[in-house]
């Protein structure tokens, strides 16, 4: 029998700040990004990847989330979530979103490991190889992350890539796309209920090597801003 398709986690917590006044009244998940509502994109791919079981996190305008997309039956999916809003009072962070849904993803403990992608970019290209996935899970990283070139507003990028194929801070770097395998174990001292970036913890794996990295030269947007929301529209 194949080993059961990992969960995954879809973040879609956050304010939005960047994208206000559009998301003064919709979280920036649920606006349309060519014809549907960009988290939309993620739940259509990872359905089709194999994938059943997805938690969204949640905590701006969060009502909005279940009202839209339900239980997931429609995509072929059971959708939980996460309420930050509900249960802390608003958005926990990367980190803290992740330690707190952990229940819902990794049930099974520390070694079981899960997708985490981003709910404002744009991946229509990305297919959450399932072959991937599972290797990952064999293995004993933390993390694997997809890395980008560049864009104009991050100049600088988050990583590095070493011939051994682990995430590095040295030059040349490449952006990190918000989308990637995890492991709970990476979690395992936050406690749920704390605001926390995933950057410590980043740090914290590439010290000891164990957070690996792939390079992604597909289709890829950090849909931010109102500007690159109307370009990506645009493009379609």
């Amino acid at each position: 029998m194949p080993p059961a398709p990992l969960r995954a986690l879809i973040l879609a917590a956050g304010r939005g700040e960047r994208m206000r006044p559009l998301t003064d009244h919709t979280p920036k998940p649920l606006l349309v990004v060519r014809g549907k509502p960009l988290i939309e994109w993620h739940l259509l791919a990872l359905a089709a990847a194999g994938v059943r079981d997805v938690v969204i996190n949640t905590a701006w305008l969060e009502e909005q989330f279940p009202a839209a997309l339900g239980d997931g039956a429609r995509f072929g999916l059971r959708i939980a979530y996460s309420m930050e809003g509900r249960d802390h009072g608003g958005a926990l962070e990367t980190a803290g979103g992740i330690a707190k849904a952990l229940p819902l993803l990794a049930p099974s403990g520390a070694d079981e490991a899960f997708w985490v992608v981003s709910g404002d970019v744009f991946l229509p290209g990305f297919a959450f190889d399932a072959g991937v996935a599972q290797r990952f899970a064999a293995g004993t990283s933390w993390a694997q992350l997809w890395l980008v070139p560049n864009a104009p507003h991050h100049p600088e990028g988050d990583f590095g890539i070493d011939a051994q194929g682990f995430a590095v801070a040295a030059a040349p770097r490449r952006t990190w796309c918000s989308v990637g395998l995890f492991r709970a174990a990476m979690f395992a001292g936050v406690p749920a209920g704390r605001r926390l970036s995933l950057r410590p913890l980043f740090e914290a794996g590439i010290a000891q090597r164990r957070i690996a990295a792939l390079p992604w030269d597909g289709g890829w947007i950090d849909v931010g801003t109102p500007e690159r929301l109307q370009a990506v529209n645009a493009a379609a």
